[in-house]
């Protein structure tokens, strides 16, 4: 019986040892694991609150972390939208301003706000009649294979890509009698343009009135349904005098445009009038000086895409080089020129940055040389200047690399001594 008794309290002793020591080592336990889930908030709201400057360290965190990210996130974009807010308020503001001064002008989003990139081509041709358009559906309708990938990218990816437009988009009219070629592609066709990116062309050329005074008018129809801005031509004087503004990062910016293409008293191609439509010529400057005048007037930075030359002259002629001086004196800030249908040099006139020719961009089947040209604008005044080689070549046209490239460049310092062109094709004037 003492045995039992004995017994009985060494087993009672025991469990209560042994229920102590759980006790100590569970509530141990607790506090460590407390501890612990304390440490691990702790450690995820560090990383919450780096997430950013971490790059993603945020996707190894709990649940609560990921709340706290979500939190910490709307106010980095909070600052973001009030500072593209405020750019975009100055923006809407000298567009509602040119507005109200009757102004043609063209909000554009770019992809930096600190700058703004031009890209320049030249003469293109959407004639289903001729090789371009006819090879084009051809072979399928393929933008790919009509142009190469990064000359693609570049003319799409431009805040604002322009060309001239030589051609007519009507189907209305007849061509002009006694002119050896005449241009005119379906308005339908007008795609194409928004399929590569296109957002200003000149109309200030030898060809917008190759079927008549309906074709000018039709072609300018065309290009507002499309949301493509022209400029050098209009319904009368006044509008064919008009810039186009384009409004962006806070600054505007003015584009204007003129032919003296054809150069004989009675040109095929008709002066818009008080009453009737046509082009802005410029063979006596006079009123492109107006243009200019009223540009530099109401813009931080003009341009001026002009129509001159002679065809297939690698040199320039006697009134391109009378006439670049006096633009650039009137207050142009870059001069871009087209017509000859081949490249020519690139130039400073008075201080401003002259390429008189562009060349073919995608006109015809010949092989040829020819370029983009790139202009970044950052704080109203021209960043860099940028010449690309490119070629067109049996109905497509594609941005060279390599040797093709070099060659070009070294024709381009051949015919340009007054400037410098790095390897890139950046241009020092």
């Amino acid at each position: 019986m003492r045995k039992r008794r004995g017994r009985a309290r060494k087993h009672f002793a025991l469990f209560f040892v042994v229920l102590t020591v759980v006790l100590a080592f569970g509530l141990g336990g607790m506090m460590v694991y407390s501890n612990y889930l304390k440490n691990k908030v702790s450690e995820n709201r560090v990383i919450a609150e780096n997430n950013d400057s971490l790059g993603g360290a945020a996707a190894a965190a709990t649940e609560q972390a990921e709340e706290i990210v979500t939190w910490a996130r709307p106010e980095t974009e909070e600052v973001v939208t009030s500072e593209s807010q405020e750019e975009q308020d100055v923006d809407e503001q000298l567009y509602e301003a040119a507005l109200e001064l009757g102004q043609k002008a063209k909000i554009v989003e770019c992809a930096s706000d600190d700058r703004i990139i031009f890209r320049f081509a030249g003469d293109i041709l959407l004639d289903d009649g001729y090789a371009m358009m006819s090879n084009f559906k051809t072979r399928g309708s393929s933008f790919e294979d009509t142009f190469s990938a990064s000359l693609l990218e570049k003319m799409r990816n431009a805040d604002v890509f322009m060309l001239n437009n030589e051609f007519t988009f009507t189907s209305n009219g007849s061509p002009l009698p006694d002119k050896q070629y005449t241009f005119r592609a379906k308005p339908e066709n007008v795609s194409f343009f928004n399929e590569i990116g296109v957002d200003v062309v000149s109309l200030a050329n030898n060809h917008a009135f190759d079927f008549g005074e309906i074709s000018i008018i039709d072609t300018m129809e065309t290009l507002k349904n499309a949301g493509i801005e022209y400029v050098g031509a209009g319904a009368d004087i006044d509008e064919a005098m008009q810039p186009v503004y384009i409004i962006a990062n806070g600054i505007k910016i003015a584009i204007v445009s003129a032919t003296q293409i054809e150069r004989n008293g009675s040109p095929d191609t008709k002066e818009a009038t008080q009453t009737s439509a046509g082009v802005l010529r410029c063979m006596d400057p006079s009123k492109l000086l107006e243009v200019i005048a009223q540009a530099e007037a109401n813009s931080d930075f003009t341009i001026l895409y002009i129509h001159w030359g002679t065809e297939s002259q690698a040199e320039t002629d006697w009134l391109q080089d009378e006439q670049a001086p006096i633009y650039a004196q009137a207050g142009v800030d870059l001069i871009i020129g087209d017509h000859s249908h081949c490249l020519q040099k690139l130039d400073a006139v008075e201080g401003v940055p002259v390429i008189y020719s562009l060349g073919n961009y995608w006109f015809n089947s010949r092989t040829m040389d020819t370029c983009l040209v790139e202009v970044s604008i950052k704080d109203k005044a021209i960043e860099y200047f940028k010449f690309i080689p490119c070629l067109q070549s049996d109905c497509r046209t594609i941005e060279l690399e390599g040797a093709e490239k070099d060659r070009v460049l070294e024709y381009m310092r051949g015919i340009s001594p007054n400037v410098t062109i790095d390897a890139e094709g950046y241009v020092n004037f």
